[in-house]
């Protein structure tokens, strides 16, 4: 079997290194063919991304040029309508029927798995990979707990040979930025400067993509 491809979605309002760190970890321990960032268009559980999508997507493509292994999937964006998961997974299943496929999450998102569109189905699409966060604890009651006794693995070799199905839980390095702490500094006129690439933060700085915003 072909080694795993990682899936890495989200709204990158904007990108930062956290995510990229988190990614890059992740292709290294995880032994992935690749990371493939995906970039939501309209996110069910979120407010509508600040920055427009096309921006994003132009965004997430500066910041991973250049590192082997990353890859950008443009399918959210171009989709209309609400950005489920499962709709994604479901045509990357058809486009790889025999491949691994795994779904990379921070521990903050997994625990909020049961409030998606058609949860329980992940799990028969793809293997989750649950980045771990300081001050976050993998579930071990109610339904997510449930998911962990009967999917949880400790071993990256489960996430080589079978293509989905398992979840493993993975310590990555946390460098503690949040897009939503990057949006204030923006708003507050403050350079943004080793905190994303210098890619991004010049498209930022090009586009005025946060500008005249207020959250």
């Amino acid at each position: 079997m072909a080694e795993p491809i990682g899936l890495f979605g989200g709204t990158f309002d904007p990108i930062h290194y956290g995510h990229l760190r988190t990614a890059f970890e992740l292709l290294q321990a995880l032994k992935l063919a690749q990371v493939r960032f995906l970039p939501t268009g309209d996110p069910p559980h979120r407010v509508d991304p600040l920055a427009p999508s096309e921006v994003r997507l132009q965004m997430v493509r500066a910041a991973v040029a250049g590192q082997a292994g990353f890859s950008v999937d443009d399918r959210e964006i171009l989709r209309s309508g609400v950005s489920y998961s499962i709709d994604t997974l479901t045509e990357l299943r058809r486009e790889y029927p025999q491949r691994s496929l795994c779904l990379l999450l921070g521990m903050d998102a997994f625990l909020g798995v049961p409030t998606w569109h058609r949860w329980s189905e992940i799990f028969e699409l793809c293997h989750v990979v649950v980045a771990h966060r300081p001050g976050w604890k993998a579930p071990i009651t109610g339904p997510l707990g449930e998911v962990m006794v009967d999917r949880g693995t400790g071993s990256v070799r489960d996430l080589h040979s079978t293509v989905a199905g398992r979840i493993y839980v993975r310590a990555v390095t946390q460098l503690e930025i949040a897009s939503t702490d990057l949006r204030a500094l923006i708003m507050s006129g403050q350079d943004l400067r080793y905190l994303v690439p210098d890619a991004v933060r010049d498209l930022i700085a090009r586009t005025g993509c946060y500008a005249g915003r207020n959250r």
